[in-house]
């Protein structure tokens, strides 16, 4: 592939008056969808120029177009042709493998942005993302603490303190009393402190992970504009001149996450060491150095919770400012108390010996006991803003956010729940040398089976109304291809394509069961951990022997299923790592994923709009200025979305010279309901009056894509009418003389429909450039 980089384009086409000529040229870019493809695939020729970005996402045309500006007296079928690849953003190298651990971050993140269409209710608004931020932060907690449970309680203080768990791990026997002959590292304190370096690891490398990719692809600064007043009416939030530039939120929120995980593991130290100092066997001295530590670390985890809450997203203006004095010492204060912890659990404590659990127990049952308050809490709020102005397309009727963020919290949960059993096995070989992992992870793995027969219940439901949907489209095939005769092998294909293409809008009923059923049996799971050690009453021993034998039968299920799924999750990240195309599907899920910008969670995989957005919009707003030409953006799939946000952020001047394409587009049927406040009717319907013309294509065995909805009272209509054939033919014609695919999510250029539209947009766009600050819709 030949490279040109930063290439200048120059253009003729204006005459000496700064009029048009007739000649003008027209540009059709092109910005692909999930999974990614190549420039030659795109523009279809095999040599292909790279016009201006790098390695990561970059603008490519045909090498006989490089100059095409300049030569308008070419005659030229079509508009000249560039190719936005993007899909390095997302899947490139194998490190995108371990983004794979980051996944319940992402998902609570996405709850920020899940919230329902509200006006007049700022404040209510800010408690939203408020919640969902806390609800983040116990998400960082939850994940130190389970690194903590595995390298603190397990393998330092349990395995190592119990002969016959040492034994069988000689790499720990400097740390066990009866292997080492009480050495210096045996001391119990000692032990902790030492490991401890495992979670502080962990969470140093979840900072330098944030930070490197805020970086490298969240560093693109959006092109300048003025800041916008709080109170525009109707006024979509993607347009926004800040909405693509979060630096500084994500700076205050890394700190805040940082120091939070960093108080957790001193946290962690502390309190087994000040256990002790309070006990018969403690120091006075040695215990109020105790209190006064946890004083210390409780005084600075109230800041942290306090930054978080402090401050939401900036977007009514490019905000650059950083407070760096925040950003440095949070961290650094924490890694301070830190230092003074282990130091503190180091000291000499004669007496001290390990037995049992470490005393931190009760943690993980506040966390899960606070994650279900904030859904709670966040559900309430939800339900608020989509009573001010219901929405009846919206998910869960404006609940999706809550029930998202229920799944990020057990997503959270099953992770650490799993990770814990899984070492307490391998360390446990007889299943009697130590006591395990806390009470509340082991019920948590007993709720698994319970809420598998949910949702395999749930999924055969949607399968048997696929199938009965199937049997209607029977029927609709034989109208959409009249005449000839019918193969009912063929018919039956189409008609299964069809219906198997609606089960993307039963996506929002088997999140709300699942969620539900989540947070029902989570909070089962919290009773039953509580109540475990309580000794029934007689009349109640035979039932309860029966609770006992069913939870213990169901607890070993939940654990080995936790297992089989953390093998499965370590397995499919190491073969990403390893094989390109496994990757490329991990790639995927990020591309619909990591879209939004990280305003809940720092710590979250970066999102590539904050780079591909600029991308489009600089190349947008610069070709349409220099050449003063008719420009189409064509976006397939999720480069649909990224078209149409691209668009929201040009100037209104700029904007009437741009027509939109859209095909296999989630934007409604995905975006619309789950995002009702950024893509929902009113964002849409203002989207529609903004541009010049927009058209959409759509089919009905398309899964993702699907109309638009927008309201013909604002111009002409949006989506095509019928939705386009596909297969094209039904059977062999003299113009497809082999059977056509089905082609469902892909290739919509191979319909002579996408050309038309396209051919249409390019006329419908004004031959006059508007003065600068015009608006308003054409009079085509």
């Amino acid at each position: 592939m030949e490279r040109v980089q930063e290439h200048a384009v120059t253009s003729e086409a204006k005459s000496p008056a700064g009029r048009l000529d007739q000649t003008e040229p027209a540009l059709e870019l092109l910005v692909h969808g999930v999974g990614g493809a190549t420039p030659e695939e795109m523009l279809g020729d095999p040599r292909t120029v790279r016009i201006t970005g790098d390695d990561t996402a970059a603008v490519f045309r045909r090498t006989a177009d490089v100059d095409a500006e300049s030569r308008p007296a070419d005659q030229r079928e079509g508009p000249i042709r560039e190719a936005y690849v993007w899909c390095n953003l997302t899947s490139g190298n194998g490190t995108r493998a371990l983004w794979l651990l980051l996944l319940p971050f992402m998902v609570v993140n996405l709850a920020h942005w899940m919230r329902p269409t509200a006006r007049d209710r700022k404040r209510t608004v800010r408690f939203y993302g408020l919640l969902v931020r806390l609800a983040g932060l116990t998400l960082t907690v939850l994940l130190v603490a389970a690194a903590c449970e595995v390298a603190l309680d397990l393998a330092a203080w349990q395995c190592a303190g119990t002969r016959a768990c040492a034994e069988r791990h000689t790499w720990l026997g400097f740390l066990s009393p009866a292997m080492s002959h009480d050495s210096w590292w045996s001391r119990p304190g000692r032990r902790l402190a030492l490991a401890a370096l495992v979670p502080t690891a962990l969470t140093v490398l979840l900072w330098y992970l944030s930070r490197r990719t805020w970086s490298e692809y969240e560093s693109q600064q959006p092109m300048p504009r003025r800041a916008e007043p709080d109170d525009e009416p109707d006024r979509s939030s993607l347009g926004r001149p800040g909405f693509w530039y979060g630096r500084r939120l994500v700076a205050r929120l890394r700190a805040a996450h940082t120091a939070a995980g960093l108080l957790t593991v001193a946290a962690a130290v502390t309190v087994s060491a000040a256990h002790f100092d309070r006990g018969p066997d403690g120091s006075d001295p040695l215990a109020r150095l105790g209190v006064l530590l946890e004083t210390a670390l409780a005084g600075l985890a109230f800041v942290v919770v306090y930054v978080v809450c402090r401050r939401g997203r900036s977007e009514n203006r490019l905000d650059q400012a950083l407070d760096r004095r925040l950003v440095r010492r949070l961290p650094l204060g924490a890694l301070l108390l830190l230092a003074l912890a282990l130091l503190y659990a180091g000291w000499s404590r004669p007496g001290w010996e390990s037995s049992g659990r470490l005393p931190g127990d009760p943690a993980f049952g506040g966390i899960a006991l606070v994650q279900g308050l904030l859904v709670i809490a966040l559900a309430v709020v939800a339900h608020l803003l989509h009573r001010t102005h219901p929405d009846p397309r919206a998910a869960m009727h404006g609940l999706g956010g809550p029930a998202v963020a229920m799944l990020a919290c057990a997503l959270g949960g099953v992770m650490s729940g799993g990770v814990s059993q899984r070492v307490s096995d391998w360390l446990d070989g007889t299943g009697t040398s130590i006591a395990g992992p806390p009470v509340l992870l082991t019920w948590q793995a007993s709720v698994i089976p319970a809420l598998l027969i949910v949702v395999l219940a749930l999924c055969a439901g949607l399968g048997h109304r696929t199938w009965r949907l199937r049997r209607s489209e029977l029927a609709a095939v034989a109208r959409d291809y009249p005449g000839g005769r019918k193969d009912r092998a063929r018919t039956a294909r189409i008609a299964s394509t069809r219906a198997m293409a609606t089960l993307t809008d039963r996506g929002p009923l088997l999140v709300a069961v699942t969620s539900t059923a989540t947070l029902l049996l989570g909070a089962g799971a919290l009773v039953g951990a509580f109540t475990t050690d309580r000794t029934p009453s007689r009349a109640g021993e035979e039932g309860h022997a029966f609770v006992h034998g069913a939870a213990q039968t169901s607890q070993g299920l939940g654990s080995w299923l936790i297992g089989l799924g953390f093998i499965l999750f370590v397995t499919w990240g190491r073969r990403a790592y390893k094989d390109a195309s496994a990757r490329r599907t991990i790639g995927i899920l990020w591309d619909v994923g990591t879209f939004w910008p990280r305003a809940a969670h720092p710590f979250a995989p970066p999102c590539y709009a904050e780079r591909a957005v600029p991308d489009l919009t600089w190349r947008m707003a610069t070709w349409t200025r220099a050449t003063g030409g008719r420009l189409v953006i064509s976006g397939h799939s999720q480069g649909s979305v990224l078209a149409a946000a691209a668009a929201w952020q040009l100037k209104p001047a700029q904007r009437k010279r741009v027509a939109l394409l859209t095909y296999g587009s989630p934007l409604e049927r995905l975006y619309g309901r789950w995002f009702p406040a950024h893509f929902g009717p009113a964002a849409l319907t203002r989207l529609h009056r903004e541009v010049d013309c927009w058209r959409n294509l759509y089919r009905l065995t398309d899964p993702i894509g699907g109309p638009v909805r927008v309201s013909a009272d604002c111009g002409p209509e949006v989506d095509h009418e019928p939705p386009l054939k596909d297969p094209l033919e039904y059977g062999r014609t003299a113009r497809h003389p082999l059977p056509a695919p089905i082609l469902g999510h892909s290739d919509y250029q191979a319909d002579p429909a996408f050309a038309e539209e396209r051919e249409r947009l390019l006329a419908r766009l004004r031959p006059e450039v508007p003065p600068q600050g015009s608006s308003g819709r054409s009079s085509a």
